[in-house]
């Protein structure tokens, strides 16, 4: 599975989409334009002779359902601007404490930050949904930055923690390919059709009462019928609409559901996990039904199948999702029911976690002094690491998880300990410059966070970048908790800090443009970016500028090297796209210039990111493996595009250098 091309191919299915949907609006143009007609020669305004071409009515009623349409399928988009946390309380979600004490929800925010860190993306916030027995799940978000899971409480209380693991992996799947902005996208589409449903409802509803409390007369009666009649019209044409959206969500989501399964089970090598979930769906009375009323706007969203109803469901029959994973199934269920939650399990923990430092048994290499520790790879091996989740990446993010000391696991689950988190890891390691940005962050914020930032410092700066950015990953969930206001202060500091010395190191800044995008999305609401380059010929030079960066980070005093690891990621690209890219001098790859550089790439297509970061592996991987440095650069420069990938990690085990 290559999340890029994956991703792309769901780039193009929202234009499918809206041409479904055109096509639905169609035919409910059509049908209320029978309507009319009906109405007419019901009141005696037409004929049973009159020609059924009128164009009057026809632009009329044209121009009023698409404005109608268009109005509130715009209304529900601005609505879920606010990311995927609007889906979830639609939903009856409730938000996770992230400091939870209670054993099933303590294990499901592990395997969530765990998978979170294993995919090099933002730990997405938890909801569960606690008044639904049934096993289900979902993710939603416009992008990662607004992302949030969600889980019914029988799939959190019901599922071991391999059956809750594969269902999770399942939903990052979405996250993952890119399907979760399309399922946003056809929520908002859908509601405009559905809305004709609602008029008809209200119009009934309205109709009804007026019949009620109005002295009756003959004309009276007759405007009450024929409202009763459009009403009656309009609802039975929601129901078209209806349908329309439901084929719409079936031809959308049946074969997504399938890859996902396939995804869960590559990302944790166990298809008896994802299987074993599918299975107690099978066996428990509420199946995987969701009882809520949002339920049907949102059930192509979900792990299972969400309605009742199985007339274009949205998710393929459940034996058949099954015998795809185990195909040695004998085709029965077990019965399941939801187990008592006791206050002895309220009291565990789902894991022990160290006071300080890292185990000994703990991923070797990736925490050697100075944070230099390598990973040993073949150009092949990179690029599939980058651009597929694979049962070593998980591993390696259930091992980072487990083995992050506890105080630092509350200083990422806190306001205050996230910002110094961040502060930290943004202070410049030479000791006279670090000096003078305590001093300025003592000034700026107050003598608390001084300690506790100075403190974080000594132990980080020499982990590993796939601990770094795991901290960053863990922290981002807690600052979106600031306020506004908080969160602009953050910001300038963060920013003042980086400038401070007028000296910007690469990592510092790649790592402010990582936090600031994910952060600014979430505060302003801000819609990913549109396409607007399609190949890579078009960002030719923009390539040079972060392939030339690149190549000089990785060998700052050996010239040669550095155009020997140029040459080899431009010769990839030329031998690949037949697409010229020339050297950088150093006045050409400024701060700005790169800036100005990851900002188009970020408005490119999904597979002409993949060309740029296949490049960069190349120079990066020159001289045969990827260090700390070089593994935090390109994922922090990926994270900046708006396409996080996961740890550089050797299928099998990881080698020390």
């Amino acid at each position: 599975m290559d999340f890029f091309e994956h991703q792309e191919q769901a780039r193009k299915k929202s234009h499918v989409l809206v041409f479904y949907f055109v096509l639905a609006l169609a035919g409910i143009i059509a049908a209320i334009y029978g309507l009319g007609l009906a109405i007419q020669t019901f009141t005696g305004s037409g004929s049973l002779n009159a020609s059924w071409w009128q164009p009057d009515l026809f632009l009329m009623t044209a121009g009023g359902t698409s404005v109608v349409v268009f109005l509130a399928s715009t209304f529900k988009t601005m609505q879920l601007s606010g990311g995927g946390e609007v889906v979830a309380r639609e939903l009856g979600g409730r938000e996770i404490d992230i400091h939870t004490t209670d054993y099933h929800e303590r294990r499901l925010i592990n395997i969530v930050e765990e998978m979170a860190i294993a995919s090099g993306v933002p730990v997405p916030t938890v909801y569960v949904m606690d008044s639904e027995d049934s096993i289900n799940a979902f993710a939603a978000g416009r992008t990662t930055s607004d992302a949030v899971v969600g889980v019914t409480r029988g799939c959190m209380t019901v599922l071991t923690r391999d059956e809750l693991q594969g269902v999770i992996a399942h939903e990052f799947s979405h996250i993952l390919n890119g399907d979760m902005r399309l399922n946003m996208r056809l929520i908002g589409l859908l509601f405009g059709i559905l809305f004709l449903a609602l008029m008809g409802e209200l119009i009934i509803r309205n109709a009804f009462r007026g019949s009620r409390h109005t002295s009756r007369n003959k004309d009276g009666d007759s405007a009450a019928l024929v409202i009763m009649l459009a009403g009656v019209g309009l609802l039975a044409i929601g129901y078209i609409g209806s349908f329309f959206a439901k084929m719409i969500k079936a031809s959308i989501s049946r074969q997504r559901e399938y890859l996902a399964d396939a995804s869960a089970v590559q990302f944790t090598r166990n298809p008896e996990g994802i299987a074993g979930a599918l299975q107690k769906i099978g066996g428990l009375k509420a199946g995987s039904t969701v009882a809520h009323p949002m339920a049907k706007d949102a059930s192509h969203l979900f792990f299972g199948n969400a309605l009742s109803s199985s007339l274009l469901a949205t998710h393929p029959p459940l034996p058949n999702r099954i015998r795809r994973l185990v195909p040695s199934w004998n085709g029965e269920y077990s019965a399941v029911s939801l187990p008592p939650i006791t206050e002895r399990e309220d009291q565990r923990s789902d894991r022990k976690r160290p006071t300080s430092g890292f185990p000994g048994r703990a991923l070797p290499g990736m925490f050697l002094d100075g944070g230099e520790g390598k990973v040993h790879l073949t150009d092949e091996e990179a690029i599939e690491s980058m651009s597929a989740l694979h049962p070593e990446q998980i591993q390696l993010g259930e091992d980072i998880h487990a083995s992050i000391p506890e105080h630092w696991i509350e200083s990422c689950h806190s306001l205050s300990g996230a910002q110094a988190i961040v502060f930290a890891l943004l202070l410049a390691q030479d000791e006279s410059l670090r000096n003078a940005e305590l001093s300025r962050l003592r000034q700026e914020t107050d003598d608390a966070t001084y300690e506790a930032v100075s403190g974080l410092f000594s132990e980080i700066r020499n982990i590993h970048s796939a601990v770094k950015l795991a901290l960053v990953d863990l922290s981002i969930h807690s600052l979106r908790k600031l306020s506004s206001g908080e969160y602009q202060r953050f910001r300038k500091i963060i920013t003042d800090l980086i400038h401070s010395d007028k000296k910007v190191d690469l990592f510092e800044f790649t790592l402010l443009n990582v936090v600031t995008r994910h952060l600014d999305n979430y505060f302003e609401h801000r819609r990913p970016p549109k396409i607007k380059y399609r190949n890579l010929r078009s960002l030719s030079s923009e390539a040079g500028i972060v392939i030339t960066t690149l190549a000089a980070m990785s060998h700052p005093d050996d010239s040669k090297a550095v155009e020997d690891a140029f040459n080899k990621a431009s010769n990839h690209i030329a031998n690949t796209l037949g697409t010229e890219i020339a050297f950088k001098s150093a006045d050409q790859c400024g701060l700005d210039q790169i800036e100005a550089a990851l900002d188009k790439f970020a408005r490119a297509t999904p597979r002409v990111k993949k060309y740029l970061l296949e490049a960069a592996s190349k120079s990066v991987m020159a001289d045969g493996a990827i260090s700390s440095r070089e593994a935090e650069l390109i994922r922090a420069m990926a994270d900046a595009m708006g396409c996080p990938i996961p740890p550089f990690v050797r299928t099998a085990t990881l080698i020390e250098d």
